[in-house]
């Protein structure tokens, strides 16, 4: 019976009970008090019986849940305390337990490692560990399932790991041989391939000759011919060491070709010899490239110093990484246990060996000098051949060799949005800097999430940690994973946050999508320097290595082509506004960004003129020299974690995403800029094209990312004023005990005539329950994710009152506004790919074609002006890019 009509009896006669309220103020009293009353039923009914375990999801490392009464941590609390968990203690140990012995892709050590991540995201993470680890094949259901159940109604609750095992055809180093030979065939010299391994670093020492002195996936061969310096063996636009020689009247064919690391990718000064018919090709680490700190100098080798230890060898692939990364066998599919395998066409046919400076020296003394002056007294390569030949002798065992990427997750309220955290594990040796470095960051960013969760934090967006394998034989594991879930990865992923060399030097560096460089710049400006007080993270981009003073008091000198080179390296292609510099590719965001178009970030430091010689890819890279040269303290390896850990917090955490589609669309014009500043080398096109509606286009994208701006900044001030005003219904916690059945029947009736059906459907439910909330904020910022799910008028035909239909509506508008965000980056991707190397669909930033790790901005087009100098070709281009540009203009305008 109606309260309202219920007699009150005064002695013999019922009387209508007087109502003292006006009927409509009365009316909505009692809406608004069967709306709260509705919440907090349903509240307790989803904790109680829908999900007894849900709630807040908090669990310690050992996986112990802890009250849910908890007050949820604000942002700036959450920041506070992820940014005061990393530690210099926990990195040293970490390196310790890296960094100390060998890993290479594919060896025991490397699944030893791969479980002690595992392990560690187990513990950390609160993830209850079962009998078998959860290790799975790629391509099973069980792998499958890991990934693509993350963005569904099916995703867990809670943080989960396991390991993704791919096939791919990798190789390791059976016999390598070098030798000068007399005009008999007979050996006069043979080279010692073996590092020295000298026993002032205990780690160097024991591992001298545990992994052979080769190339990865270096072709086997065993050749003999003349000898011919080829500086770096650089063929692009601004340096031509191979044309130089060509232009000379140097014949290459049948030679061996001794070239210097750096400048460009190892890969692509093998395929210059190739292409001009070298028969094999020797590449040394130069005491030139080492700036100041050289034994010239007078500072010791390592370990009795920060110079080169002259024995040093870089080993390292030797894949055409611009044409393809990953399994070269399996191109653009992943390499499954079972999958159809191709020739690979991304891999030397000639061989080549990694040789030191110290056998370098040796066999500079068969061709004399190495340079001459022309007439106009520039100083150009000799050109000349060594009169006696050279053998060299590559023998490898290439197989099909399993990797394993070792995942986890962390699920977020909105399940359809992901952020990706990650770095390789594998190394070529001990690999201190190369990546255990990263690693050890990775490390403390996943005790800061741990920290977090325990503390009661649920992300706004699901968070995916990886642990990379094979990176070094070519972005391996990455790029197959990519190729595996790239429908995936297309449809959910964020962005793509990357760690390799955290450190290696004094000065950090940073890289990344232009959409991402503000956000970039202002975390690395929150985040303190590691060695000075009172500066910045991001003061520490003009850092000098601990030698500069001594250096300048010395008046020490260093190569000048080399300080000229690094000049440039530094200042290359740096956005004015930002100071960023685009991505180029030598690391795991290369499938991310490159093929499939997911905004993407790499940081580290590296090392200046001035720092300690990192000796790259040997068996010096160990924990001992990062103890002693490269980050005494570890307070480096702290700063990129906190940086790191930070950066993925505010992507995964902030309600509209902050990503800056405008800075991006002004940097076209600088990218197009670049492409006319080109023009005046090549004559024969520069009054055959124009760009003037290439132009257009990019105005029509930067048009449309401002209307993005005001939309986004429109939908998240609406979404927050909401959120303000809109009541929250109390905390009030409900004890079942014994008559818990009985509770819940009516809580599940009351449910029922809320929603004017018999049986609520779950995504009915999860509508209006606080499933995961204790505030109102968390609860909007859930119901973004399956708020989609319904038109306006599905949401009125519910019954739901008119305040829940307005959150939920600003909730779509906000996740709307994401997607075009998001959508940004994946405009620039084109199916047709880049001429010639079509696994690249990237048409704004690319891997340059002769660089290999260097950016190339609007590469399709910058190709056909420098490679091809065809002006069909370059309109093609051209249009192609503003048909791409205009696309995008459209999809991104509100």
């Amino acid at each position: 019976m109606d309260v309202e009509k219920q007699p009150v009896v005064k002695g013999a006669v019922a009387v209508p009970q007087q109502s003292y309220l006006p009927t409509q103020r009365r009316h909505r009293l009692r809406t608004f008090c069967q709306l709260s009353t509705a919440f907090l039923l349903l509240y307790v009914f989803v904790r109680v019986s829908v999900q007894p375990e849900a709630g807040l999801s908090l669990y310690s490392s050992k996986g112990h849940r802890h009250p849910h009464h908890r007050r949820p941590l604000s942002l700036k609390e959450r920041e506070e305390l992820f940014l005061a968990t990393p530690s210099t203690e926990s990195a040293i140990e970490a390196s310790r337990a890296y960094a100390t012995h060998p890993h290479l892709a594919g060896s025991s050590e490397d699944l030893l490692d791969a479980k002690a991540i595992l392990h560690l995201l187990q513990d950390e993470l609160g993830i209850r560990k079962s009998t078998h680890l959860p290790i799975y094949d790629a391509g099973t259901p069980l792998s499958r399932n890991a990934t693509l159940l993350l963005t569904t109604s099916q995703a867990p609750e809670r943080p989960n790991a396991w390991i993704d095992t791919y096939y791919p055809v990798l190789n390791t180093g059976v016999d390598q041989s070098l030798q000068i030979l007399d005009s008999d065939g007979s050996p006069a010299w043979s080279a010692d391939l073996i590092e020295d391994g000298d026993p002032r670093d205990e780690d160097a020492h024991k591992y001298r000759d545990t992994i052979p002195s080769w190339h990865g996936l270096s072709r086997e061969g065993d050749v003999t011919g003349q000898l011919i310096y080829a500086n770096y063996g650089r063929k692009e636009a601004r340096y031509t060491d191979y044309d130089e020689l060509v232009a000379q009247g140097t014949n290459f064919t049948g030679k061996v070709v001794i070239t210097r690391y750096g400048a460009n990718f190892r890969g692509l000064k093998i395929k210059g010899a190739e292409e001009l018919g070298a028969a094999g090709v020797l590449i040394y680490s130069d005491p030139r490239d080492d700036g100041f700190v050289t034994v010239k100098n007078d500072f010791p080798p390592y370990p009795a110093g920060p110079a080169r230890n002259p024995s040093s060898i870089q080993r390292g692939s030797v894949q055409y990484l611009s044409s393809y990364p990953g399994d070269p066998t399996t191109p653009g599919y992943p390499a499954y246990p079972d999958a159809e395998r191709t020739e690979g066409s991304n891999i030397p046919k000639i061989p080549s060996l990694p040789i030191s400076w110290q056998n370098a020296q040796r066999l500079f003394e068969e061709i004399g000098e190495l340079y001459s002056y022309n007439s106009e007294g520039k100083k150009v390569l000799s050109g000349k051949a060594s009169e006696r030949n050279v053998r060299v002798v590559n023998k490898v065992d290439t197989k099909v060799t399993p990797i394993w990427n070792v995942m986890a997750s962390i699920p977020g309220h909105i399940k359809n949005e992901v952020v990706l955290i990650g770095c390789h594990r594998d190394a070529w040796v001990m690999g201190a800097a190369d990546p255990t470095s990263g690693t050890v960051s990775l490390h403390e960013i996943i005790r800061g999430y741990g920290a977090l969760l325990r503390q009661g934090w649920k992300p706004l967006r699901t968070i995916v940690i990886a642990s990379w394998d094979a990176e070094e034989y070519g972005l391996v594991g990455s790029t197959e994973w990519g190729e595996d879930f790239a429908s995936w990865i297309s449809e959910h992923l964020v962005a793509y946050l990357n760690v390799d060399v955290s450190v290696s030097g004094s000065r950090f560096n940073v890289a990344g999508s232009p959409s991402l460089a503000h956000l970039i710049r202002q975390t690395a400006v929150d985040v303190a320097h590691p060695t000075v007080e009172g500066k910045t993270l991001w003061d520490a981009r003009e850092d000098q290595g601990p030698y500069n003073d001594l250096i300048q008091s010395l008046n020490a000198t260093a190569d000048e082509d080399f300080l000229d080179l690094y000049s440039q390296e530094q200042g290359l292609q740096r956005a004015a506004s930002t100071d960023i510099r685009p991505l180029g590719s030598g690391s795991d965001y290369t499938v991310f960004l490159q093929r499939l178009g997911v905004a993407s970030s790499d940081q580290g430091f590296g090392g200046t003129p001035t720092d300690a010689v990192y000796h790259y890819h040997s068996i010096y890279d160990t924990h001992s020299w990062q103890e002693r040269y490269g980050d005494p303290g570890f307070h480096r390896h702290v700063a990129v974690a906190k940086f790191l850990g930070l950066l993925g917090l505010r992507l995964t955490d902030s309600i509209v995403l902050p990503l800056n589609t405008t800075q991006y669309a002004l940097e076209l014009e600088d990218y197009l800029e670049k492409v006319e500043d080109l023009l005046p080398a090549h004559k024969e096109i520069s009054q055959a094209v124009g760009f003037s509606s290439l132009r257009k286009s990019i105005r029509d994208v930067q048009e449309s990312s401002l209307e993005l701006d005001k939309e986004k900044t429109e939908a998240e001030e609406d979404f927050k004023r909401l959120l303000r005003h809109l009541p929250f219904p109390g905390r009030r916690r409900l004890g079942c005990k014994g008559r818990r059945t009985g509770v819940l029947r009516r809580m599940a009736d009351w449910i029922k005539g809320v929603f004017g059906v018999q049986d609520p459907s779950d995504s009915e439910l999860q509508l209006l329950s606080l499933r995961h909330a204790e505030s109102w904020e968390e609860y909007l910022e859930y119901i973004d994710s399956f708020g989609q799910e319904l038109t306006d008028n599905e949401l009125e035909a519910k019954g739901l009152p008119f305040p829940i239909r307005r959150f939920i509506k600003a909730a779509k508008r906000v996740a709307r506004a994401n997607q075009k965000l998001i959508a940004f980056e994946r405009g620039f991707i084109s199916e047709e790919g880049i001429k010639d190397r079509e696994w690249y669909k990237h048409l704004a930033v690319a891997p340059g074609k002769w660089l290999g790790y260097g950016a190339t901005t609007f590469p399709a087009l910058t190709e056909a002006v420098v490679f091809e100098k065809n002006d069909t070709l370059v309109r093609l281009e051209a249009k192609r890019l503003e048909t791409l540009l205009l696309d995008l203009a459209t999809t991104i305008k509100p």
